[in-house]
């Protein structure tokens, strides 16, 4: 039986976070190959530390294509200097960087590529969860949306000057308590964030209140006691001078917080015949209008794929003793009403495009679908088709 009473947790990591560098790094070079040629195929990964970027992994650009090592640099730099280093320890103009990126193994393009008589294959094999709630309007679990929140919140103040005491690198954590099964407020939170030289923990406590107040529910604060703010004393080093960085290591900070379980892959830097990610995404886009139909108020969704092969092994669904209606008929719906092999994902949700950079912070879910086709699998599209199938 489920507890309807208790204490669930979450963190977030801003885009300064040393992980969080890499992600976009490696969603930046991606969109770079997408938008010269959108059926380029990318699997990269970046490592980051004290003014090294290493950036390695393969791909497979359009024909003539005019993407060089120099751009392949530029564009971290870039990257880099977006989000706001100009450190001694990590400067987007003197960090040395290094490109190893070498074409795909021709072993996985034959899995990959359709040929006569054989549709498009996935990229790899594994299983992806998608998951929606209805604890926000946003259809996430309120822990993780509320850590990503505040961090927004006070990264959006800083790219505007208003906080020019604080770097890049920052952690948020938030302790939600569940009453008979919905969160009605937070019991602790904690803020860790990179500041100058000189500030107390007083002085950076004061700064980010306002904007975890204003993130928050009204009500919903913490007890004083239990509201920490970089809690070590002192976060003067930060980003990749203060840890190593790699990309695809926060992947429950990108999904659902650990409210929902996790297939093992990451996804920045892979372009979308990786089912990894392009799989993962559709499972979010099912589960939420699953949800917004109100068929459910919970809903998990696993798929399953074997490398080279079209259609997906398996489609579980689970309304996690929320739903109105059979779950077995629910999962036939589902897979008559979307295309699941890796190019039927790909052309619903039109992720042949580059849209992935913007994705690598603050969440790949939750966020609203924009004009040029970024987050579609936030969109709510089925919703009527679904409520139709089930009267």
């Amino acid at each position: 039986m489920a507890l309807k009473d208790y204490l669930f947790t979450s963190e977030s990591v801003s885009e300064g976070h040393p992980d969080k560098v890499c992600d976009r790094i490696s969603d930046e070079i991606l969109d770079l190959f997408l938008a010269e040629y959108p059926e380029a195929r990318v699997a990269c990964e970046t490592l980051a530390t004290t003014n090294r970027v290493v950036i390695a992994g393969e791909c497979r650009p359009g024909p003539n294509s005019r993407i060089t090592p120099d751009l392949i640099r530029h564009t971290a730099r870039m990257a880099i200097k977006a989000i706001g280093y100009e450190q001694p320890g990590f400067h987007w103009q003197h960090a040395q960087i290094d490109v190893l990126l070498h074409e795909q193994s021709p072993d996985i393009a034959m899995g990959v590529d359709a040929a006569e008589g054989k549709d498009e294959g996935a990229g790899d094999q594994g299983m992806m969860f998608g998951y929606a709630c209805d604890e926000t309007p946003e259809l996430m679990p309120a822990p993780i949306y509320y850590a990503h929140e505040i961090l927004r919140r006070i990264s959006a103040a800083r790219h505007a000057g208003e906080l020019p005491d604080l770097g890049p690198d920052a952690k948020s954590q938030v302790t939600l308590r569940y009453v008979n099964g919905r969160p009605v407020g937070a019991t602790a939170i904690v803020v860790s964030t990179q500041h100058r030289e000189g500030l107390t923990p007083a002085e950076v406590k004061e700064l980010v209140r306002p904007y975890v107040l204003a993130a928050l529910p009204e009500g919903w604060m913490c007890p004083e006691s239990s509201f920490y703010v970089n809690p070590t004393g002192k976060f003067v080093i930060g980003g990749p001078d203060g840890d190593c960085g790699l990309t695809g290591r926060k992947i429950m900070v990108d999904t659902y917080g650990g409210a929902a379980p996790h297939g093992g892959g990451a996804f920045s830097g892979k372009d979308p015949t990786k089912v990894d990610r392009s799989a993962a995404y559709a499972m979010r886009y099912l589960a939420k209008n699953v949800v917004a139909a109100g068929l459910a108020k919970k809903c998990l969704i696993q798929v399953a794929y074997a490398i080279g092969v079209s259609k997906p092994l398996s489609l579980y669904v689970d309304t996690l003793g929320t739903g109105e209606v059979d779950e077995e008929r629910l999962a036939r719906v589902l897979r008559e009403l979307v295309d699941l092999s890796p190019r039927g994902i790909r052309r619903h949700l039109g992720l042949s495009r580059p849209i992935y950079a913007r994705t690598a912070a603050y969440g790949h879910f939750g966020r609203p679908p924009e004009s040029d086709g970024g987050f579609s699998w936030e969109r709510r599209d089925l919703v009527d088709e679904l409520r139709r199938a089930f009267n």
